[in-house]
């Protein structure tokens, strides 16, 4: 039998959200909900979507890179997507956006691309209709979330464009909570065994 836990292995949670536990250890995960957008045997990665910089604007990052916006920009904020590669770009999106150069299709009614043309298609209004721009993403190596699964490290609920892109980032962790009918006042840091 597996050290983590019944049928963990083989659940594979791709396009799902992970809601991060009471108690977790590391403060760059307390109370974020994590979309994931790649999950196998090799390990599994995902961008953390409510957790958005306080300093930080899309057009700073325009900026940055030297692309000019154009009139029709939004200024969207920058997530901190995780503590992995802080430094480089991620744009989860509705998967009615496709990049010339690559979007990952991740599930129904997702994609994720990390190259810079949807930057720049962002920056003059060509880009896709719901986005979060990330910079960093949150990975696991193998084995690594189904271990933290089962030490009850995270809960998991379905994803969808309502959750992801409409809820305020600060209602986020407690809305996918909603979803599983627990509220974040019953939850404790102890996880127990039947």
């Amino acid at each position: 039998m597996s050290d983590t836990g019944p049928d963990t292995e083989s659940v594979d949670l791709t396009g799902k959200c992970l809601i991060a536990m009471p108690g977790m250890g590391d403060a760059r995960f307390a109370r974020a909900l994590v979309y994931v957008c790649a999950h196998s045997p090799e390990g599994a990665m995902g961008l953390i979507i409510n957790k958005p910089t306080t300093d930080l604007r899309m057009r700073d990052l325009l900026d940055h890179l030297s692309i000019t916006p154009g009139e029709a920009i939004r200024n969207l904020p920058v997530h901190f997507g995780g503590p992995v590669e802080h430094g480089r770009g991620f744009v989860l999106h509705d998967d009615g956006y496709r990049s010339d150069l690559a979007t990952l299709a991740v599930a129904h009614g997702f994609g994720m691309t990390a190259t810079l043309d949807i930057l720049e298609d962002l920056a003059v209004g060509r880009g896709p209709r719901r986005a979060i721009l990330a910079l960093g993403y949150a990975g696991w190596g193998p084995g690594q979330l189904e271990r933290e699964l089962a030490q009850n490290g995270w809960l998991t609920c379905e994803a969808d464009s309502d959750l992801v892109f409409d809820t305020a980032d600060a209602a986020k962790w407690e809305a996918a909570l909603a979803r599983l009918g627990v509220s974040a006042l019953m939850l404790s840091a102890e996880g127990g065994r039947a």
